[in-house]
């Protein structure tokens, strides 16, 4: 039976249909053939319930023909029927065993499948019968690590080298198997014999971080130079280098390797980017400010070298913003956003700077405009709703809110974060009602989702009303989040309201021993409540004090009521 089909093969078939010299089974090979060529290309052109129909036909025809059961398969899987897929490649191999693509296919058809053993055992029979397949024994590493059966891959890796040689890469993953199994030392002690015989640029530069991790950095820079003297661009060793100068604290030559690194042509200004991004971040003021010159230096020659990079000024929005200069943070940012108004990332990397620099208004403007160019992001809308309300414009909030339900109406997150911000914008206007029916939304898509728990069970408590209702949803919260002080202060303040005050007081001490309720003038003074209840009056007023110092016209009434509690500890004699 014919197995491959070239042009070749069909101008011959062609000829002789036209020769009229074919037998009549000579006449049913050549349609058959014909007939996969068609199926074939309906395949290539993804057309696969065409070439499907074809190749059944043909099988209905001839069922020993092989390569109809092959294509057939491969088409099967591409329809998604997995198993039929199985069973027709199966059907192949049975017809033909010594065909390498049948077999391979079939074991990847078993992969797929999570049938690895099978995948295991198929492409274990290939090697013994293709050992000059290379490929084969990368997959078959692959799929020993999946299995967990790393001594097999190592096994393997050696197979590797025995019949093809040594390289590098082969190597390197030997090195990586040796460290996921412990034996690092003799990972190490591997790379050290490679690199007496053989040059390598990642050899040379793993061994250069092995020394500079033990605090060798003459030795780590010596390994370095090696791997650059082969390849003056291969940024391991260009980074590893510096490393080695910043760690011993030689910055004019960590920075002069730096200026030859961003400077570089033939280095990928990707990886520029990305090491300059990570340096920004990682570190402190005190080191920007003590090599500001250096830092400003990095960063003009990426801009002079890349002019308008959205990357390179990105860079320099991030830096600027690390070292405090927020006008030319923002100038940066703004820049990227409108030289690439195409381009989600700018805009939204654009609103984020402003709503940490904290610019409400031109947060609400820039947000708007980007919401318009992407109707599809309801982010951009929530970013205005968040100046919004900073502005305290809640009304604009909840009319933000019922835009961004239209856009994400199947996003439960975003319907979730908005409801519950309705919920609060209404009661924020004095519309409790309408607050409390946008929790019942909230709380429908998740109900036990603990800010809306807590600020329904607050505001209830607030109202006097429903404090069962109260109760039950916030002790919800203190229960799967019990290190929260917010939850813990409303979940006392409910007790309190009940009438349970000293049920009330441990809540409130571990809210403000524990878990940083002393920064909130509110906790403070709920818990003094609580204690003045008690009769612990001089604890009382420690805490009522403490709460004044750091209220902030967050409890308007909050002087008022401590007077209030000093006439009637006086009344009381006390």
């Amino acid at each position: 039976m014919r197995k491959y089909f070239s042009a070749a093969a069909v101008l011959i078939t062609c000829m002789l249909s036209f020769c009229g010299t074919v037998s009549a089974q000579d006449t049913v090979e050549t349609f058959s053939e014909n007939q996969i060529i068609t199926a074939v290309t309906y395949y290539n052109e993804r057309q696969f319930p065409k070439a499907a129909e074809i190749l059944r036909g043909v099988i209905g025809e001839n069922p020993d023909e092989d390569a109809a059961h092959y294509y057939l398969g491969l088409t099967e899987f591409c329809l998604g029927n997995t198993d039929k897929a199985e069973s027709e490649l199966k059907e192949a191999v049975r017809l033909d065993s010594a065909n390498f693509w049948y077999r391979y296919r079939l074991a990847m058809v078993y992969s797929s499948a999570g049938k690895q053993e099978l995948t295991l055992a198929m492409l274990e029979n290939l090697i013994k019968d293709f050992p000059d397949k290379y490929d084969l024994y990368y997959t078959l590493v692959e799929l020993y690590q999946g299995l967990g059966q790393p001594e097999k891959a190592l096994e393997t890796l050696s197979q590797i080298e025995a019949v093809f040689g040594v390289s590098d890469m082969i190597a390197i993953a030997k090195f990586d198997l040796l460290r996921r199994l412990g034996r690092e030392d003799e990972g190490y002690d591997y790379l050290e014999d490679f690199n007496k015989e053989y040059s390598s640029v990642q050899v040379l530069s793993i061994l250069g971080d092995r020394q500079l991790s033990m605090y060798n950095d003459s030795s780590a820079v010596a390994l370095y130079d090696e791997a650059l003297d082969l390849d003056s661009s291969f940024t391991p060793a260009l980074l590893g280098k510096a490393e080695a100068y910043r760690i011993t604290r030689k910055y004019d030559k960590y920075f002069s390797v730096l200026y030859d690194f961003a400077s570089r042509d033939d280095v990928p200004l990707e990886n520029k980017c990305s090491y300059l991004n990570a340096l920004v971040r990682s570190v402190d003021q005190m080191f920007l400010k003590s090599f500001g010159p250096q830092m400003d230096s990095l960063v003009n020659i990426c801009n002079g070298k890349y002019p308008g990079d959205s990357s390179v000024t990105f860079l320099s929005g991030i830096y600027y913003y690390a070292k405090g200069d927020t006008p030319k943070a923002k100038a940066c940012f703004r820049a990227n956003a409108e030289k690439w108004p195409e381009s989600l990332s700018a805009a939204a990397t654009y609103v984020e700077m402003l709503m940490y620099m904290k610019d409400w208004d031109e947060l609400v403007a820039e947000a708007e405009k980007a919401a318009a160019r992407f109707p599809s992001e309801p982010a951009f809308w929530e970013y205005a709703g968040m100046g919004e309300y900073n502005r305290g414009n809640y009304g604009k909030v909840i009319d933000i809110c019922g835009k961004v339900l239209s856009i994400a109406p199947s996003d439960s997150a975003t319907i979730l974060n908005a409801y519950t911000t309705m919920g609060d914008m209404y009661y924020h206007t004095g519309d409790k009602k309408k607050a409390y029916k946008s929790y019942d939304k909230a709380l429908e898509i998740n109900p036990d989702y603990l800010p809306v728990l807590n600020n329904y069970a607050y505001f209830l408590s607030m109202d006097g009303k429903k404090l069962k209702k109260a109760y039950e949803m916030s002790r919800k919260t203190v229960e799967l989040d019990p290190d929260n002080s917010t939850y813990l202060d409303t979940f006392g303040w409910i007790l309190f309201l009940q009438g349970k005050a000293l049920e009330a007081k441990p809540f409130f001490k571990n809210a403000v021993m524990l878990y940083g309720g002393k920064e909130s003038p509110v906790v403070l003074d709920h818990y003094a409540e609580v204690l003045f209840a008690l009769k612990e009056y001089d604890l009382a007023f420690l805490y009522w004090n403490q709460a004044k110092a750091i209220n902030n016209g967050q409890i308007e009434d909050l002087d008022s009521r401590i007077s209030e509690r000093k006439s009637q500890m006086k009344k009381e004699g006390k």
